[in-house]
């Protein structure tokens, strides 16, 4: 396989995502049982994400997500893809970070985003407004500042400050920029919006202050893989996602994950239809080689030290078949 692969390193996010017969907590478990077996594989980190009164998902908590995964788990990176820091005070943030930090040491990452809950409802209840994301450079400097005490607040986060959570900023939008003159890795993604994405990576490097958090820009791409013995099987891999966003640009809701075979047998409206074969289209997927040659063109093209894979689909024992093709393809230790 190639080089460039060979050099990169490979994560994952899990969503946490519900299944049609499956209830929430098993979501969770899902999450916890993957990450033991991605430890397995050799992969660098997994990450969880956060998302606020949405049927389909979850992972509400990421930071309390975050100490089951790390808990259960001994050597692979544990952190958050992320926690939206306009959603939390600061303070409360540095303080959960620290906690999870002290209890495993070196192996916390800290991947904070901008976006703020999706629903007006959603925004009501976690007492913030839709604007609130514009405020994110001044959060996240006031976050930091927490670690290294020097907030001009003069609180004292206890016990974050004067430990090194390492932090990411999850670019959408003007995230690029902020990761840039925060002088921070930036995760961009996503794979189906490649000349976008490569737009972002370029604007990142070229605005890059370094910081006391990183000397050089970092950039994790993210994006769906899937892995299997033939295209079919790899977008059948893909169908229920596909279906599930179909379903939300039409209906506003997630709903949870169908099995793949239901998937095939659905009617769909015109729009539906489009949306649906949109869904499919764009991502990394295939065989094992039809995989490595995506790869190498988008860590070419990128210049990314990491990718960040977000796959959600139905069938947990076929994702873990395509993690552990996918580790095979990018020569993980345990692979």
């Amino acid at each position: 396989m190639s080089t460039v692969i060979e050099t990169t390193r490979f994560s994952v996010l899990d969503r946490s995502r519900t299944r049609e017969g499956h209830t929430g907590p098993d979501a969770l478990r899902d999450t916890v049982a993957l990450a033991q077996d991605l430890e397995r594989l050799g992969y660098h980190r997994v990450w969880v994400s956060e998302h606020h009164g949405v049927p389909g998902v979850a992972g509400s908590a990421p930071t309390v997500l975050a100490a089951a995964v790390a808990a259960a788990t001994r050597t692979i990176r544990v952190g958050t893809g992320g926690v939206m820091l306009p959603n939390h005070q600061p303070l409360v943030v540095a303080e959960q970070f620290g906690v999870l930090e002290s209890l495993f040491p070196g192996r916390i990452d800290m991947g904070l985003g901008r976006s703020v809950g999706f629903t007006d409802g959603v925004r009501r209840a976690l007492g913030r407004d839709k604007d609130d994301a514009g405020d994110f450079a001044d959060q996240l400097d006031e976050l930091l500042a927490f670690f290294t005490g020097t907030s001009v607040t003069r609180v004292h986060a206890r016990p974050a400050e004067g430990l090194t959570v390492p932090p990411f900023v999850l670019a959408m939008g003007e995230g690029a920029s902020i990761a840039a003159r925060a002088g921070l890795p930036m995760v961009i993604g996503d794979f189906r919006s490649r000349e976008k994405m490569l737009r972002g990576i370029d604007r990142y490097r070229a605005e890059f202050r370094p910081s006391a958090w990183a000397d050089e820009p970092y950039v994790v791409v993210s994006g769906t893989v899937a892995v299997a013995g033939s295209e079919p099987e790899a977008r059948r891999l893909l169908m229920p996602e596909a279906w599930s966003m179909a379903y939300s640009r039409t209906h506003g809701t997630f709903p949870p994950l169908p099995p793949a075979e239901r998937v095939a047998t659905l009617e769909m409206t015109a729009k539906e239809r489009e949306l649906y074969e949109s869904g499919l289209q764009g991502h990394i997927a295939g065989t094992e080689h039809q995989v490595a040659n995506g790869l190498e063109t988008v860590i070419k093209d990128s210049g990314a030290q990491e990718v960040l894979v977000t796959t959600s689909t139905y069938d947990r024992e076929g994702l873990l078949e395509s993690y552990r093709r996918l580790a095979r393809v990018a020569h993980l230790t345990a692979a």
